[in-house]
């Protein structure tokens, strides 16, 4: 089942109101999204060269500190649907509780895919997929750790879509391994979720048939524009980076001290352990608040950040006693 948060419109349809009364919290998107510069006409009316979408690769390669080759993409998802038509493999592992994307694109290409809940269980699989840092939980694994596991499997696919905040987790600023695939994000930690941008690094030939089915425009000439502002804005990320480490402790004190437990999660989401997660759901929905819960557990509710003094003022009254 693919349940993903953003569904706003189902809220308001059991709870009512409009969207400009809710405070959608059931994403880890940076609330605080970079600020978008002017887009140049040739973005929107021409078509996107070679050296633009190089442009973007460099940008890329400079922030993420890697020599991997790269493909930019519509998203990281776009990357996850892809790459199953290409390894075309029989049988894969995934760590679970984690993102139902990559399951369910395994099952789409024809794989007979496992969950299993232990990084040790992946050992030996044709195919294996590690979130790091996980979602929901925020659970993180070393570099060390994962290319050990790597060593074991035919291919190694990590997930690094919410690594931005915790550039040491990344596997890329070390050697490239021909049997490990990396995915990153740009929307989640940059707020621009809406501007379907995503990277897949990987070994020359996998990217080279990856460039086929994306064919010669893989992402818009917006996104590339945009793309490059923020991925050369070191001061921007150093800011939102304390910025998020700051507001994440401080959603963790008002659940706290509304009787949730810290369960995990990064900077840019937080995993609570509730007594009833759909009734906490429900009582956030009362206040207007959206969150995301999970049909595996009957008890944790993951919330993102608010944005500015009002939401946080929102949030801070339904988690009041």
């Amino acid at each position: 089942m693919r349940d993903h948060g953003g569904n706003l419109d189902a809220a308001m349809k059991v709870f009512g109101g409009n969207a400009t009364d809710w405070i959608d919290l059931s994403t880890g998107i940076n609330p605080y999204a970079y600020p978008v510069p002017d887009i140049s006409a040739h973005a929107w009316n021409a078509l996107p060269t070679k050296s633009n979408i190089a442009g973007l690769v460099s940008s890329a390669k400079v922030v993420f500190q890697t020599d991997w080759e790269c493909l930019p993409t519509a998203g990281a998802t776009a990357g996850i649907q892809m790459i199953p038509q290409i390894l075309k493999t029989g049988t894969a592992s995934v760590l679970t509780p984690t993102y139902n994307e990559h399951a369910a694109s395994l099952r789409a290409a024809g794989c007979q895919v496992s969950e299993v809940s232990s990084l040790g269980e992946l050992a030996g699989s044709d195919l294996a997929v590690v979130v790091n840092p996980n979602n929901p939980d925020g659970k993180s694994y070393t570099p060390d750790q994962l290319r050990e596991l790597a060593s074991s499997c035919g291919t190694l696919i990590v997930d690094e879509s919410f690594c931005d905040p915790h550039p040491e987790l990344s596997l890329l600023s070390g050697p490239n391994t021909d049997n490990i695939i990396v995915f990153r994000s740009f929307g989640k930690f940059y707020g621009l979720a809406g501007l379907r941008l995503g990277f897949v690094f990987a070994r020359p030939d996998i990217i080279d048939q990856l460039s086929e089915m994306t064919g010669p425009w893989p992402v818009s000439g917006p996104a590339i524009e945009v793309g490059k502002a923020a991925l050369t804005d070191t001061n921007w990320q150093i800011t939102t980076t304390r910025r998020l480490a700051e507001d994440s402790e401080r959603l963790d004190g008002l659940a706290g001290s509304f009787g949730w437990s810290i369960e995990g999660g990064t900077t840019l989401f937080r995993l609570f352990k509730t007594p009833d997660a759909n009734a906490a759901q429900r009582h956030l929905a009362n206040h207007q608040i959206w969150s995301r819960i999970f049909p595996y557990s009957a008890y944790w509710i993951r919330l993102g950040l608010p944005f500015g003094d009002k939401q946080w003022e929102q949030v801070e009254k339904a988690l009041t006693r």
